[in-house]
């Protein structure tokens, strides 16, 4: 379980920028109000997939972990609570804002629209996936640079 442990604090960075590089694409293309297109779909989809990859390795480590962080019997400890309830529920919420702006924008190729959707339900998932990481200077998670 060690190599998903840092297969799934590695991959964030990648998470991470795909769905900033999306969010650049739409903010640039509604800024110019461009039509979205095909290749901004697929931009849209490289953070989908990456944020899909990144929830089922953290299913798999939350699930099949015996040593995993994920307790729910411990609920008055910050760490465990963190790890059972905000980190799961945060990322779970994320993705599935990002699948929802995904699926919607698919059907908007051609129109301005496109991109609208992508920023807002892009920024929203980023914003709930930046509060749900365990980062370093949240010492009390143990939290890892990589």
């Amino acid at each position: 379980m060690g190599g998903l442990v840092h297969a799934h604090s590695g991959l964030r960075w990648i998470v991470l920028a795909t769905l900033l590089y999306a969010i650049f694409n739409a903010f640039k293309g509604k800024s110019s109000t461009a039509l979205y297109q095909e290749k901004d779909r697929k931009i849209s989809l490289i953070a989908f997939i990456a944020v899909h990859i990144q929830i089922t390795l953290g299913t798999i480590l939350a699930l099949w972990n015996p040593n995993g962080k994920v307790n729910f019997s411990g609920m008055s400890n910050p760490f465990f609570r963190f790890y059972s309830v905000e980190h799961l529920t945060g990322m779970l919420i994320a993705m599935a804002l990002i699948t929802v702006g995904y699926v919607k924008s698919k059907k908007l190729v051609g129109t301005e629209k496109g991109f609208q959707t992508i920023l807002l339900f892009y920024v929203v998932g980023l914003l709930l996936i930046l509060a749900s990481i365990p980062w370093p200077f949240r010492e009390a998670l143990g939290g890892h640079w990589f």
